[in-house]
């Protein structure tokens, strides 16, 4: 069909959240939104608002974004920044500062990255006890497993 027009799908690109999966659960705190307090969850969530407080994401990803400001402590799976931090963050998978981020506090993660052109002011400490722990039970499980399956059973 020559002549035809493409649908445009850059429009539902630009309400999507940045790291956004089609499988996660995710929420959005949006720009004019001040929070003072403590917000909990189980979903992936995205700040672009303004946060004081304590944030506990589950095991889950949270994205601050570029007009983001958080005087907060963090606790999430993976943490985002592109906006503004300040307060200690722990992170048991990955924290990542964005070109344009900042974060001024103690960072407590198993992973990080620090774009160039990111502000940080703090320290960092490399933990990652929560990341081997279950690779080790599987190695573990998957040792006892095959030592069974060539032994007689054992009472304990």
């Amino acid at each position: 069909m020559l002549g035809q027009k493409k649908p445009d799908t850059k429009s539902t690109d630009a309400m999507r959240p940045l790291d956004a999966t089609a499988d996660c659960p995710r929420a959005w705190l949006g720009s004019s939104l001040h929070v003072n307090g403590e917000i909990t969850g189980t979903e992936d969530m995205l700040i672009d608002g303004l946060v004081e407080g304590v944030i506990h994401l589950d095991e889950r990803r949270l994205t601050v974004g570029t007009t983001a400001r958080l005087t907060a402590d963090i606790d999430a799976r993976d943490v985002v920044v592109y906006g503004y931090v300040k307060g200690n963050v722990h992170a048991t998978g990955r924290i990542e500062i964005k070109k344009d981020g900042s974060v001024v506090g103690n960072l407590t993660t198993a992973q990080i990255m620090i774009e160039d052109g990111a502000d940080f002011k703090g320290s960092i400490e490399i933990d990652r006890s929560a990341v081997k722990e279950p690779e080790q039970n599987v190695s573990a499980r998957a040792a006892a497993a095959s030592a069974a399956a060539g032994a007689a059973p054992k009472s304990i």
